[in-house]
């Protein structure tokens, strides 16, 4: 009997980790307006983690560049998949480390699920931040029309659906020492271009 008893305390840390390691990653799908272009994972070959993270509410919208050189004829979903492979095998990351990706025509990119937490290589907790990327450096490139568009009707729409206030839309700077996400890019956050149209869409939202 207490061979039997034994035996079935043996097993018991085997199946638990067994559990752990073929439990499936729930992804958080969002619904997005018709006028909003989205290039979802699926259409750009994003692969599913292997492991996950705990969940998180999002309170904040934080911006970041993407902190180096940016070419107009760089191949985007390239880059994505690079940058997908880097941040799991080098950084040892769940996913890439941004929620979205917006590069320089301004079409935007689902990157890591929304519902967990992303990562940085700075002092900061991400945790609530809903984080968006654009493609390039902006301490030395120049942010286009389209790509300051895209920037503030992902951020409206996620306000809205995350019930964020516009105030906490901020730059990366704003909670390290960084100089993300770049001069071109932060003086529309300085001089409120971005909160203030945020605020005027959602306001509209509600008429």
């Amino acid at each position: 009997m207490k061979k039997r008893i034994l035996f079935v305390f043996l097993l018991l840390p085997l199946t638990f980790c067994k559990f752990n390691k073929e439990q499936k990653i729930r992804i958080q799908e969002l619904n997005y307006p018709a006028e909003l272009k989205i290039e979802r994972r699926c259409d750009w070959g994003w692969q599913t983690p292997d492991k996950a993270l705990p969940e998180h509410t999002v309170k904040h919208i934080t911006i970041h560049h993407g902190g180096e050189y940016f070419a107009a004829d760089m191949d985007v979903v390239a880059y994505l998949r690079h940058l997908q492979q880097w941040s799991r095998t080098e950084k040892n990351w769940m996913d890439i480390p941004y929620h979205f990706m917006i590069d320089l025509q301004g079409n935007i990119y689902e990157a890591r699920p929304i519902n967990y937490p992303g990562d940085t290589n700075t002092k900061y907790d991400p945790a609530g931040h809903a984080l968006i990327c654009v493609l390039g450096n902006y301490e030395e490139q120049v942010l286009s029309e389209a790509q300051l568009n895209a920037l503030i009707n992902l951020c409206a729409f996620l306000a809205d659906y995350f019930h964020v206030p516009a105030k906490e839309i901020k730059g990366h700077k704003d909670y390290t020492q960084t100089l993300c996400p770049g001069k071109d890019l932060y003086r529309y956050l300085q001089d409120s271009t971005i909160v203030r149209t945020v605020s005027r869409l959602l306001q509209k939202k509600e008429e």
